[in-house]
């Protein structure tokens, strides 16, 4: 099961470069956005995550930190992020494979990969908003930018 809205997002800590880690709960005062994803190098990932390169304005906007998670190794990360010019964290569940994934029912245990599931995370850890896209279409970013207006329209009314 996909964790939802109002849920604690699970802290967890992986590789953000072969020598580099990063904590979720070192973003803590930040809205996070979590993109878990199959792999690398398929031509839908490819895409989604190219998307999210592009968006990175959109979502600094709405103070909030994008990362990609997916088993694939730091090393793929590093030459994946390296080719396609990407400017955000792709975090590497490898080992134990799919550990986070699995934490956010985002792990798909036919395939051996993490599911295409977004997760928007508030600047308390509390998921506000998730979706499970099936795995052969990109999901886009409006949900995510949806997300992101809903929390900010809320803070304003406070």
């Amino acid at each position: 099961m996909l964790l939802e809205k109002g849920t604690a997002a699970p802290d967890f800590e992986l590789n953000a470069t072969p020598d580099q880690k990063l904590k979720l709960s070192e973003l803590k005062g930040k809205r996070v956005v979590l993109v878990f994803y199959p792999a690398d190098w398929s031509p839908v990932c490819g895409d989604q995550i190219a998307l999210y390169n592009e968006m990175l304005k959109f979502f600094q906007k709405y103070n909030a930190q994008i990362i990609g998670i997916s088993v694939d190794s730091k090393w793929c990360h590093m030459a994946f992020a390296d080719n396609r010019n990407i400017h955000f964290p792709l975090l590497a569940d490898f080992e134990p494979k799919g550990e986070v994934s699995k934490l956010y029912g985002a792990y798909n245990e036919e395939n051996g990969n993490s599911r295409r599931a977004l997760f928007v995370i508030d600047e308390a850890g509390i998921i506000r908003w998730s979706y499970l896209s099936p795995d052969g279409i990109n999901p886009g970013a409006d949900g995510i930018l949806e997300a992101l207006e809903e929390l900010e329209n809320n803070k304003d009314k406070k």
